[in-house]
């Protein structure tokens, strides 16, 4: 490992064969600054990336214990206070992603103001997202090293040579807040080029890990809405591979890709595929086509269409729009062939879009996939769209009721009353959200947890009790109890916003650049020496 002295060292080197010319360059502050600037761009971090989270994958493989987490953001800055947070917290960022939403994009970064999550923003806020995203982590990288070299250079001054090594070494061994990104590319903006060149942007901007759904672009809907439509298995195949191609293009050999089925909800589909050879894709998709066995001619009408499943001839049970309907009670099946497909033709992870987060239902599905591809495992939506204190304590009283045990004293449809938040089935069921993860991990072969939309809830959240506080009868003292005081007191960096911003870091490069004579913003009127206790 190349140490921040044998960096200086060279750099030393390189500035003296420039000759006098280049005498006000320091090679330290040259040093300092390719530190705070390590990944020069996006595909630095993708590749970079890339292999962290295939190491992960591999760790998860010998072990469930070693699944991952992430969560949604919007924002570069939400995205960066993630990070420093996990940092703060756990001292390191090792199995903690971020996740860019889809539907947080449309929500939150459209042109249009807020969008369903439908495919209607422009597809460029994705990439551009991504690319905000890791600016913000490597600013935090900046700011982070920004302390440890003004550190050394206290200590230097006060020689105590002790703590300038004892800083040294935290600057060789400081740990990046770029981490893996899963980036939700939807069902592909359009066709398998669409796809294609959009994945190239995403890429180029950094993303290792790119997560394809298996609805028509066109037609696309939220995962937990209705009226979902599923292409065909060689449709959906061609994206795959498209994104593949601009991996490989791009150099990012490992990069990740993640294949989303929402066949369990979907009921419908667009297009009837042409099979080729008996048993083939098109073949088994078409099975599961609804409909109406002709078994006269005089049962179609104009327009009507047939097709042939297995030895009978039907006409397919179409809406009024034209789509197709599937089978009821097809939806496992469907996710099953769908996740196998995925798994034999290119991608490397799965993600199954349930209706609930019950970690029998998803194990049931994993394991009928992994009869076929051991290796399989899932990224998972910890979604808000579901009800987790609802959905739980139905759970446990389902679970009790089977066992025999007593629950006389709960209604199954109030269970999401306070009057029951005190009782022990409530407290069960907290216990097994608490151990969601974890169990689902270790029984359902989940690698990766993510919650799509939690800074969309916490900013609504926390916006709400600041305006009932300040716009009320505490005023100003509602912001400073509630906020800046707790900011203090849980020793959050923001609340030293003008440092968070940059302002340190600005005036290190005016020093460089001018010495003495730079003007800081830094100096003794600076009111940001209020929190310098902290």
């Amino acid at each position: 490992m190349m140490t921040y002295k044998n960096k200086t060292q060279q750099v030393s080197q390189s500035l003296s064969q420039q000759g006098p010319t280049w005498a006000a360059m320091n090679p330290e502050y040259v040093v300092r600054m390719q530190l705070q600037n390590r990944f020069n761009t996006g595909l630095d971090i993708a590749r970079y990336t890339a292999k962290i989270m295939r190491e992960d994958m591999a760790s998860y493989d010998k072990d469930p214990a070693n699944y991952t987490q992430s969560l949604g953001c919007w924002h570069g800055f939400v995205g960066q206070q993630k990070m420093i947070s996990i940092k703060k917290h756990f001292g390191t960022t090792r199995s903690r992603y971020l996740y860019l939403s889809g539907w947080m994009v449309a929500a939150m970064r459209s042109e249009f103001g807020p969008l369903p999550d439908q495919s209607m923003h422009e597809k460029t806020s994705v990439p551009a997202l991504i690319e905000e995203l890791y600016t913000f982590l490597k600013q935090a990288d900046a700011r982070e090293l920004q302390h440890l070299f003004k550190e050394m250079d206290e200590a230097r001054e006060a020689g105590d040579q002790v703590r300038e090594q004892a800083v040294q070494q935290k600057i060789d061994n400081f740990e990046t807040h770029v981490v893996p990104i899963i980036a939700d590319i939807d069902a592909g903006f359009g066709n398998e080029e669409a796809t294609y060149l959009l994945a190239k942007k995403m890429i180029e901007a950094g993303a290792c890990c790119i997560q394809i759904e298996n609805q028509v672009s066109d037609a696309k809907q939220c995962g937990h809405q209705d009226g979902k439509v599923t292409v065909p298995h060689e449709d959906f195949l061609a994206k795959i591979n498209a994104v593949r191609y601009a991996f490989l293009e791009l150099g990012v050999d490992d990069g990740v890709i993640v294949a989303r089925t929402d066949s369990l909800g979907a009921g419908l589909t667009q297009k009837i595929p042409v099979s080729r050879s008996a048993g083939d894709l098109a073949e088994q998709y078409t099975a599961f086509i609804d409909g109406e066995e002709v078994t006269s001619l005089e049962q179609m009408k104009s327009g009507d269409m047939a097709i042939k499943q297995g030895d009978r001839v039907i006409k397919p049970t179409r809406l009024a729009n034209g789509l197709v309907r599937f089978k009821p009670n097809t939806g496992e099946d469907r996710v099953v062939l769908d996740c196998i497909t995925s798994l034999q033709n290119g991608a490397d992870l799965l993600w199954i879009e349930t209706e609930k987060p019950h970690i029998g239902q998803i194990a049931n599905l994993v394991n009928r996939i992994r009869d076929v591809v051991p290796s399989a495992k899932l990224v998972y939506n910890n979604s808000p769209s579901f009800n987790w204190t609802l959905n739980f304590r139905q759970q446990v009283f389902d679970a009790w009721l089977e066992e025999g045990k007593d629950v006389s004293q709960y209604q199954r449809e109030r269970l999401m009353s306070e009057d029951y938040d005190a009782s022990a089935l409530a407290e069960e069921a907290d216990e097994r959200i608490r151990r969601f993860q974890k169990d689902a991990a270790a029984q359902a072969g989940i690698f990766h947890h993510l919650i799509t939309l939690p800074t969309y809830h916490t900013a609504a959240l926390s916006t709400d009790n600041l305006a009932k506080d300040y716009f009320g009868e505490l005023g100003m003292l509602g912001y400073v109890r509630e906020v800046q005081r707790q900011e203090i007191r849980q020793g959050l960096a923001c609340v030293k916003h003008q440092d968070m911003s940059g302002s340190n870091i600005g005036d290190d490069h005016k020093e460089y650049f001018s010495g003495e004579q730079a003007l800081k913003a830094s100096g003794k009127d600076n009111t940001m020496n209020q929190f310098a206790a902290i």
